[in-house]
C-alpha cells in the first residue's frame, strides 16, 4: 500500500506498560518496520541509521530482514538521535496510514530497553547530565580551568582515551556568570498585557548566557514584561535520547509545577533552543497524555520567533530597525521543523530592510552528544557537509541557526571563518540595542 494523504499523527508512548519492555514483542515490531523501510528506502539520505540498516540487510545471507541478527540492529539504534525528520519529511507510512510506522519512537523504545538493562555507557550518562556538569563547572574557579583544558591537545587525547570524546570535536565553553545569576538585570516590568517567562535552557544558562540577554533585550524593546525562570531543571531531552525515562519523569514533575505557576499568572513561556520547546509541545505530552498541567504548558510554550510572529500578526511587534543585516544563510533546526510552525525566523528577519535570508533545511548532525562522540563525530561532520559547502561556496557574511549547538558545529567545520550568530542576536543588532540598555 502506497503512502497516505492524511495529516500525520503521533500516538502516545505506552512506556508504563510492561509490554513496552518485552524484547520479543519489540523485536517483532522492529523487524516489521525494518521490512517496510527495506522496501521503500526514501529515507536513505537522512541520518546514518538508514544506510546502516540497509547495509545490514543487503549484506545478510538472505538479503532480507530475516537474515539480520537481532543484536546487529543496535548499530541502527546508535545512529538515531531522534531528530524526527524521517517521520516528518520522508516516511509515507506514518500514522494514520495502516502500517503505523514511527521510526524515531521505535528507536526510542530500543534506547529505553537498553537503559533498563543497564547497557548504557557511563560516558553517555555524563554527557546527558547537563545540569550536574553545568552546576559543577560554572563557577569562577572551575570554568576557566575547564575551558583551558578542553582546548588543550594533551587533555583532549586523555579525554578521547578515557571518555571516547572525539579529539577534533569542539566542546562548548562554560561561564561563571550564568543567565540565572543575572536574572535581576534581565527582568523587566511593563504596563503591557504581554508577559513572557524565559526558560533559559541548560546550554544557554551555563554556556551562552548572552543569548538570554539578547532575547530579554528584544522582548523589553517591545514593551513586554520579562521574567527569568530560576528554579527549573533540564527539559529532559538529553535523557530522553538516552532512554532514561525515569529521569525525564522526575524533571517533568519539577518543571511542570514551576512552569504552571507562570501559565496561571498569564505568562507565555519561551525557550531559545528548539529541542526544549519540542519537548513540551510534543514529547512530554506523548509520554504523559493524561497530565492536564502538561497540556496547559504545551499550549503556552513557544519558539522565540513563533512568539515574535504572533506579535507581528497582532500589529504589536516594533519594526523600528536601525541597522540592516544583509545576506544571511539560515540553517533550519530539525526540532524546529518538527514543530510545524513554518519558516517564522526567516519571516521576522526579513522584516529588517535590505535583508535577504536563504534557508537550508538540512540536519547539522550534531544532536548535542552525537557530534562529540568518538565513534560518531566523523559521521556528524559528513551529515553537516551540504550546509558547510553552501556556507563556503557563497561566502555568506552572516550564518545563523535557531539551535546554537547546530550553528556552532557548522561554523566550526567551515573554512569561511564566519561564526554562527543566533537569530535573536541578529534582531537585537537590527534594533540597535546595546547590551547595557536595560540594565
Amino acid at each position: 500500500m502506497e503512502g497516505g494523504l492524511r495529516r500525520p499523527i503521533r500516538h502516545t508512548i505506552d512506556w508504563q506498560n510492561s509490554d513496552y519492555y518485552n524484547e520479543e514483542l519489540f523485536e517483532k515490531e522492529l523487524r516489521r518496520v525494518a521490512d517496510a523501510c527495506h522496501g521503500c528506502r526514501r529515507c536513505v539520505s537522512l541520518c546514518n541509521s538508514f544506510p546502516t540498516l540497509f547495509d545490514l540487510i543487503d549484506e545478510s545471507e538472505t538479503f532480507e530482514v530475516d537474515g539480520v541478527n537481532y543484536n546487529q540492529f543496535a548499530k541502527v539504534v546508535d545512529h538515531c538521535y531522534l531528530c524526527d525528520l524521517c517521520f516528518l519529511t520522508k516516511c509515507p507510512y506514518v500514522p494514520p496510514h495502516d502500517w503505523e510506522i514511527d521510526f524515531p519512537h521505535l528507536m526510542l523504545r530500543a534506547k529505553v530497553i537498553r537503559f533498563k538493562k543497564n547497557k548504557t555507557s557511563i560516558r553517555d550518562k555524563m554527557l546527558t547530565s547537563t545540569d550536574l556538569v553545568g552546576k559543577l563547572v560554572s563557577n569562577k574557579i572551575l570554568s576557566p580551568i575547564m575551558n583551558y583544558l578542553n582546548s588543550h591537545k594533551l587533555f583532549r587525547y586523555f579525554l578521547s582515551f578515557i571518555m571516547s570524546i572525539h579529539i577534533k570535536a569542539k566542546l562548548p565553553k562554560y561561564t561563571n556568570l550564568t543567565a540565572k545569576s543575572e536574572a535581576k538585570n534581565l527582568e523587566y516590568d511593563s504596563s503591557s498585557v504581554n508577559k513572557v517567562a524565559i526558560f533559559t535552557t541548560c546550554y544557554h544558562n551555563y554556556n551562552e548566557p548572552k543569548i538570554i540577554n539578547d532575547l530579554s533585550s528584544v522582548l523589553k524593546h517591545n514593551n513586554i514584561t520579562v521574567r527569568i525562570i530560576k528554579n527549573e531543571v533540564c527539559c529532559g531531552m538529553p535523557k530522553l535520547e538516552l532512554g532514561d525515562l525515569i529521569s525525564v519523569q522526575n524533571a517533568m514533575k519539577i518543571n511542570s509545577t514551576i512552569l504552571n505557576r507562570y501559565v496561571i499568572d498569564g505568562y507565555k513561556i519561551i525557550a531559545p533552543i528548539p529541542s526544549c520547546v519540542l519537548m513540551y509541545k510534543q514529547e512530554l505530552p506523548l509520554l504523559f497524555p493524561d497530565n492536564i498541567i502538561l497540556k496547559k504548558i504545551s499550549e503556552n510554550i513557544f519558539d522565540p520567533f513563533e512568539y515574535l510572529f504572533m506579535l507581528h500578526k497582532q500589529g504589536e511587534l516594533k519594526t523600528d530597525f536601525k541597522n540592516y543585516l544583509g545576506s544571511i544563510l539560515y540553517q533550519v533546526a530539525c526540532h524546529q521543523r518538527v514543530q510545524n510552525i513554518g519558516l517564522l525566523t526567516k519571516k521576522i528577519l526579513e522584516l529588517v530592510p535590505k535583508t535577504n535570508v536563504k534557508s537550508i533545511e538540512r540536519c547539522s548532525g550534531h544532536d548535542g552528544t552525537y557530534g562529540v562522540k568518538k565513534e560518531t563525530h566523523e559521521i556528524a561532520v559528513k551529515i553537516a557537509k551540504p550546509i558547510v559547502s553552501e556556507l563556503q561556496k557563497q561566502s555568506y557574511p552572516i550564518f545563523t541557526s535557531d539551535c546554537s549547538l547546530a550553528g556552532n558545529h557548522i561554523s566550526n567545520l567551515s573554512d569561511s571563518k564566519v561564526d554562527a550568530t543566533h537569530p535573536i542576536t541578529l534582531i537585537k543588532n537590527a534594533y540597535g540595542i546595546k547590551n547595557s540598555e536595560y540594565k
